[in-house]
């Protein structure tokens, strides 16, 4: 035994502290090592947890009119509903004079919708409705073909159909019971992509995905 040999089992016999250091590495380890054996295996697809660098939804919006209301509609001192409606006959061939409508079953709303990436002509996506005038509720009504912008000014997706509300609104006798919003709603697959929007894609050479929830 050389003298390298000798100070090598001195250090080992003679320093407890090391050997518990040591033990509680190895026990350690075996725990890990445990553990991750015992742990169910589960696959994540990379596209559930990243996004490609670069895309995103693009917001749309339009105005238009909602029809088919009983009753509920903007009032007579909501001005803008009744020369939209007169504009909206006048494209048809129908001229009237404004000062005549009076109508209760037509409301005025802004319509949004949000335009994911990669989304083709053709595709459906759904689109919410609110009224922006007084009225009292959307409850039963249809929206008018209205085309939806985005904030480059160019239409992409047109909206159409009959508006589902989160809630309703009832009443008699003098009272009246309403739950939840009535005067927003949505349209389920309510909007047409007409043209597809420029991607940050073109031309590149290289894709990077980045984390949804970095950490």
């Amino acid at each position: 035994m050389d003298h390298t040999e000798t100070i090598t089992l001195a250090t080992r016999e003679d320093n407890p502290a090391g050997s518990w250091i040591r033990s509680l590495w190895l026990a350690s380890c075996l725990a890990s090592i445990a553990f991750v054996m015992s742990s169910p295996v589960s696959a994540i697809r990379i596209k559930d947890v990243t996004h490609l660098e670069g895309m995103r939804d693009n917001q749309l919006i339009g105005y238009g009119l909602v029809v088919g209301l009983d009753g509920t509609g903007d009032g007579s001192s909501t001005e803008f509903h009744i020369r939209s409606l007169v504009a909206y006959l006048r494209r048809n061939g129908i001229t009237i004079d404004p000062t005549l409508v009076k109508v209760d079953n037509v409301a005025s709303v802004i319509i949004t919708a949000n335009l994911p990436p990669f989304f083709r002509p053709g595709m459906r996506i759904d689109v919410t409705v609110s009224s922006i005038g007084d009225a009292e509720s959307l409850q039963g009504g249809t929206l008018l073909m209205t085309p939806l912008k985005g904030s480059d000014e160019q239409v992409y997706a047109v909206a159409q159909g009959s508006i589902s509300v989160g809630g309703f609104s009832a009443g008699g006798g003098g009272t009246t019971v309403t739950k939840n919003h009535v005067t927003a709603g949505k349209i389920p697959g309510g909007a047409i992509i007409e043209a597809e929007p420029p991607t940050a894609l073109q031309g590149r050479g290289q894709l990077n995905r980045t984390l949804d929830n970095p950490d």
